[in-house]
């Protein structure tokens, strides 16, 4: 199988995703940089979220989880994209405007929609988000008529006391499904869900690599 090019919107290397993409696509082989590559670590912490809307939450190669902004980092996908030819993972769920128009380039927000909506034409979606204050805005993004969505945040890499909390916080709403939304969500994560929840849990990053091998040839 063709190497897939993958961008995570933090830095490389990230053998987290790596692995997470390796055990969701076995045979496929992975060039992952960063959005923020050549930045040290004071030059990231530089780069703010303006409000709740512009913020998103990436791993850093030392583990470390931190909140970037979302238009500097679509400012720097911009210009890394335009140097890539063949297929895209972009490695995050938020929704990018003003990227290239291209049809190889999968944003893994709009094929998890995609995926949610066949699923669930009505009922209730849970959410796994990042950050309490992320929950407003996503969860209305993911609204339409005949479906309740609600949300607990939880930040990627949380130990096993705090996955099982948020767990139970979302099966006290009795949903019909639920998707962490975020590409450092783990194995590990939907696995505190599904010890909880009675529905299926879709974990992000390996819907959005199924996604993006299939693009490649075979």
């Amino acid at each position: 199988m063709t190497e897939l090019r993958v961008i995570t919107i933090g830095q490389a290397p990230r053998p987290d995703l790596e692995a997470e993409i390796a055990h969701a696509v076995p045979a496929l082989r992975v060039r992952l940089e960063g959005a923020l590559d050549g930045l040290s670590r004071a030059e990231i912490a530089g780069v703010k979220p303006r409000d709740d809307g512009d913020t998103l939450f990436t791993m850093l190669p030392s583990g470390e989880g931190v909140a970037v902004s979302k238009a500097a980092v679509t400012e720097r996908l911009r210009s890394q994209l335009g140097a890539i030819d063949g297929p895209v993972l972009l490695a995050c769920t938020g929704a990018f405007a003003g990227l290239p128009e291209r049809v190889d380039l999968v944003q893994p927000s709009a094929v998890l929609n995609a995926l949610a909506e066949a699923m669930l034409p009505r009922g209730r979606l849970g959410l796994a988000v990042p950050f309490a204050e992320q929950i407003p805005g996503l969860s209305a993004k993911r609204e339409r008529p005949g479906l309740v969505v609600s949300a607990v945040a939880l930040k990627p890499g949380s130990d096993d006391a705090a996955r099982r909390a948020a767990a139970e916080t979302l099966a006290a709403t009795k949903p019909d499904l639920v998707l962490l939304d975020c590409i450092s969500y783990s194995r590990a994560d939907k696995a505190a869900f599904n010890a909880v929840l009675d529905c299926p849990v879709l974990l992000s990053v390996a819907v959005a690599a199924r996604a993006a091998a299939s693009l490649l040839p075979e």
